[in-house]
């Protein structure tokens, strides 16, 4: 049977992951928005919103603990919906090698926010920046896009395990060498069962990374 929740649409917000985490009670509550004031990244980096964007978060009490990599979950939700969409380690999304849309998730006790933010259109796009749409989808397409998410991410989270190969399979960071820091370099290989990055190094032993920003090596 399909887990209930509560959606949520709003127009300009401070924070889709602020408002989800405010307002959730005990049924799963999914937040939309086309426009964040203070959107933020991991670490709490700045959010910059395309022309056209959807910022959605998803905050809910997990059944297990909540010991699965979520963000990675969240990835798999999006080429799910959106096709052609691939991801980089642990929390990017990419749209033809460039970063359309990043994943973010918080947890306060036992509660796990999962946030969003995509660029559906922009027409000026920053350096290495992309888009998933090139015209204009119109306004509503966020709203669209952010229910299939949060439907897709809904039923990964209320399921037993998570989908280990699939985001192998749509994940491309493996076989590329990269960097992380602080002075890290290797050639990733492989997503462990928990998530982690395998990564062979220059010596030939192999480490596994469990957080943190990795680079593609061009």
């Amino acid at each position: 049977m399909a887990t209930p929740y509560f959606q949520l649409r709003l127009d300009r917000v401070p924070s889709t992951q602020d408002v989800a985490r405010d307002r959730f009670d005990d049924i799963p509550l999914l937040v939309i928005a086309s426009s964040q004031t203070r959107g933020r990244g991991r670490s709490g980096a700045e959010w910059l919103t395309a022309d056209r964007a959807l910022a959605v978060s998803l905050a809910f009490r997990p059944v297990d603990g909540g010991d699965r990599p979520f963000s990675l979950m969240a990835g798999v939700a999006v080429t799910r919906c959106v096709p052609g969409t691939s991801l980089k380690w642990p929390n990017d999304v990419l749209g033809e090698g460039r970063k359309t849309g990043g994943i973010l998730v918080e947890r306060n006790g036992d509660r796990v926010v999962v946030g969003l933010g995509l660029n559906l259109w922009w027409s000026d796009p920053l350096e290495g920046a992309g888009a998933l749409y090139a015209d204009d989808p119109g306004p509503d397409a966020h709203v669209e896009v952010a229910s299939l998410w949060g439907a897709e991410l809904i039923d990964l989270v209320g399921s037993p395990g998570w989908p280990h190969d699939e985001y192998r399979g749509v994940c491309d960071t493996l076989g590329r060498s990269i960097t992380w820091e602080p002075d890290g370099a290797g050639l990733a290989e492989d997503v462990a069962s928990d998530g982690s990055l395998v990564v062979r190094k220059g010596d030939g032993r192999l480490e596994e990374i469990r957080s943190g920003s990795v680079r593609h090596v061009r």
